[in-house]
């Protein structure tokens, strides 16, 4: 019997990968399987971008790279930064991953410890709660509420914080609410921050160029008080249909960025060669793709509400961002863990329960609108006659 450190079993996992495999499993016994689970956009990665990465690798481009990223690539971010966000950043403070995860897990690994509290939202992408129990960190979870649209209140984080509060990490648009914090709740929050200068701050922008409805994105970036102590997690995955590229990045303040290219360089050592030069062309090239997709991702947005509104004991809240829909199910009298099952073995139909994302979650389910609006109403059809017979 091998004897693992304790921390390992404070590790959990994300649910959405577990639902995937069992979605195949039942899928290769020939069930039909409607996956809405995944958090992956159903598109090709722009084929510009690919090219960039064959030419690379025709060009040479074999060997070791820098552990925070070619120049070139940290460069082109901090043009992109400039572009969307309207900041300026250097690009010396710019850390290439291999996906944002990486960032995220630098981030609580770096500041997480015995002792110390960690803030994050509940529901929330799993992987925050995960890491910051395997640091041995007190996790403090920040409620997320169905009537502000799954936005966080700046009050009630504000409220959380503790002399022993190292990190807040936020998240907007956020998995899996697809909720979009207002620059009106993000201005009373930086200007409380200003309270605390012990406390660094996260903020996970994976889904920043996916808003709907005239929504305006606002970067923590911009709040010139808190740039010392604001870690901007981002990336190719979602924006540019990346997923399997494993390709992210961090900008960090600059008295983590040594510490931090040293973790890299124990964890990962760099990033690899071909993928960060097709980053580059995916900043720096034509963005047509992501606005097709963001459209695309729009109108399913607006097929999935509806429809989700019309089944008996559902209720949805409209989704500011990202590409996810998370209603509540509470009308339906089953738990989201029961809702889950039931859809995936009786209707073929794969979502995840809202406690995947945090005893938060519980009464809500998460559909990913990832996927075709055919696929969608064929989806919505099955779960309105499961739920009916």
């Amino acid at each position: 019997m091998v004897q693992m450190a304790a921390a390992m079993s404070r590790l959990g996992t994300e649910s959405a990968f577990e639902v995937l495999a069992r979605a195949n499993a039942l899928a290769a016994q020939g069930k039909d399987i409607i996956n809405l689970g995944i958090g992956q956009p159903d598109f090709k990665t722009p084929p510009h971008i690919v090219e960039a990465a064959i030419k690379a690798l025709k060009d040479g481009h074999h060997g070791y790279t820098p552990a925070n990223g070619i120049p070139e690539l940290r460069e082109a971010v901090a043009r992109d930064i400039a572009r969307h966000r309207k900041v300026t950043v250097d690009p010396a403070d710019v850390i290439i991953v291999p996906g944002g995860k990486v960032t995220m897990f630098f981030a609580v690994l770096a500041l997480g410890e015995p002792g110390a509290e960690i803030i994050y939202p509940n529901p929330g992408f799993p992987i925050y709660e995960s890491v910051i129990k395997f640091t041995g960190a007190t996790p403090v979870p920040m409620a997320l509420h169905e009537d502000k649209g799954f936005a966080f209140s700046a009050e009630e984080v504000l409220a959380l914080i503790t002399p022993r509060t190292r990190l807040i990490i936020l998240n907007s648009p956020a998995n899996p609410t697809g909720g979009a914090v207002p620059r009106e709740e993000m201005d009373k929050l930086a200007a409380g921050l200003a309270e605390h200068p012990h406390v660094t701050i996260m903020s996970d922008e994976i889904y920043c160029r996916m808003l709907y409805d005239g929504r305006e994105h606002v970067s923590l970036l911009e709040y010139e008080h808190l740039r010392d102590r604001v870690i901007l997690l981002d990336g190719w995955s979602k924006t540019y249909a990346m997923t399997g590229w494993r390709m992210g990045y961090g900008v960090w303040p600059k008295s983590m960025v040594e510490p931090i290219t040293r973790l890299a360089i124990n964890c990962n050592s760099c990033v690899n060669a071909a993928s960060q030069f097709a980053g580059i062309a995916a900043l720096d090239g034509p963005q047509d793709a992501v606005d097709d997709m963001v459209k695309a991702f729009d109108e399913r947005r607006k097929v999935i509400l509806r429809e989700l509104n019309q089944i008996p004991g559902f209720r949805c809240a409209e989704p500011g961002g990202a590409f996810y829909a998370f209603p509540n199910i509470e009308g339906t009298g089953l738990s989201s863990m029961e809702l889950q099952n039931k859809l995936l073995n009786e209707a073929g139909v794969a979502i995840i329960s809202g406690t995947s994302f945090g005893a938060q979650g519980e009464g809500y389910i998460r559909f990913s609108y990832a996927n075709s609006k055919e696929n969608i109403l064929k989806a919505v059809a099955r779960i309105r006659d499961c739920l009916s017979g």
